[in-house]
């Protein structure tokens, strides 16, 4: 069995000037059929498809210095935006100033190959940083792209052969601050806090008013934030038959004074790798409602009055169920639960697991 999956390559920097060229003539195709579009729902009443797009588009690559169906790729992205966002006009795309927009390359399906260990498009030969084999696949659609420290990256969809794990286990996980994630069977993602030690030189930076040293501080946070969550759903994937994970939202948290630690654990970009992950493995993944489950007994399924409630209760880490005596770790208890929850057995009620 086959899927498709995405790569993701560093382009040396002595490709920069080149690409940033490129990106500007992306940004400028972009505004064009951001007008055009508008003029069209303005004065004829109706929107312009990808199709009508390609014919105003048509031969403006060569004198933009991009390939021909790159200025394709942008007239369809715009259509399928347009109709997300259901917006007569779309944002410009920047090439200067404070907010300019990052550097957005796209490439057609064959319109980049490698060739003589390089990326091959457009004319052009690009080095990258080859961590991936990039030569066993066949590319499929891709793009370049920038990030806030302007460095571009090559990224290209391609198939590989799936391989499915031998692991059979049946795990639930509680999403925490505390810890980042506890599983039913013990395993824990401690929260790391990435961004803890840097803290103290960011601020200075900020203070300092030293842009581009704030923005590699706040790159290294993110690589340290999906490493560590990389690794943790890979073992999980390894030796996992099924998956269960709360349902809790980071986005009706950000309000709370808890803000600072929800953002930092990255409870989404977990759930994220997990599905995709769990998807590409044959695995089953489900999130479930995770209403009462620290409160509830995974034990015998009772809600006993000494049960960590509310606010106050967060600090609660061990509690002990008066129905039946058992000790739970409070963490350990919620993913048990939501195990439970997961095979389709009742919230109230849960029976041994």
């Amino acid at each position: 069995m086959k899927y498709t999956k995405t790569l993701k390559v560093r382009v040396r920097d002595k490709h920069c000037p080149l690409l940033n060229q490129m990106a500007r003539s992306v940004n400028f195709v972009w505004n064009y059929i951001n007008e055009l579009s508008h003029r069209s729902i303005k004065e004829r009443g109706g929107f312009l498809s990808a199709y009508d797009i390609q014919k105003y588009t048509q031969g403006a690559h060569k004198e933009l210095g991009l390939h021909s169906h790159t200025v394709q790729k942008v007239g369809a992205e715009y259509a399928a935006r347009r109709k997300q966002f259901k917006k007569n006009r779309l944002n410009w795309r920047k090439s200067g100033g404070v907010r300019r927009s990052l550097g957005w390359i796209p490439i057609n399906t064959g319109m980049a190959k490698w060739k003589n260990g390089q990326v091959y498009h457009n004319g052009h030969y690009f080095k990258v940083w080859d961590s991936y084999g990039l030569g066993q696949y066949s590319f499929r659609t891709g793009s370049f792209n920038e990030d806030a420290r302007g460095r571009w990256y090559f990224n290209v969809v391609v198939e590989v052969e799936a391989e499915i794990p031998a692991g059979q286990d049946k795990i639930g996980i509680d999403l925490g601050l505390k810890t980042t994630a506890t599983c039913s069977d013990g395993t824990k993602l401690e929260a790391c806090h990435f961004y803890r030690d840097l803290e103290p030189k960011l601020a200075t930076a900020q203070r300092a008013g030293k842009k581009k040293q704030v923005k590699n501080i706040h790159a290294k946070i993110a690589n340290r934030r999906k490493d560590a969550l990389h690794k943790f759903s890979r073992q999980l994937v390894n030796r996992a038959g099924e998956i269960y994970v709360g349902n809790v939202k980071a986005s009706s948290l950000t309000q709370t004074t808890m803000a600072k630690s929800v953002q930092d654990v990255g409870w989404a970009l977990l759930k994220t790798m997990l599905e995709y992950k769990c998807d590409h493995a044959g695995i089953v993944f489900k999130e479930v409602n995770e209403s009462y489950t620290t409160q509830t007994c995974s034990h015998c399924g009772a809600l006993p009055d000494e049960r960590p409630q509310g606010i106050p209760g967060l600090g609660i880490r061990e509690w002990t169920c008066r129905a039946c005596g058992v000790t739970h770790d409070r963490d350990i208890n919620a993913a048990k639960n939501m195990l439970a929850l997961g095979h389709e057995r009742p919230a109230e009620g849960i029976p041994v697991l």
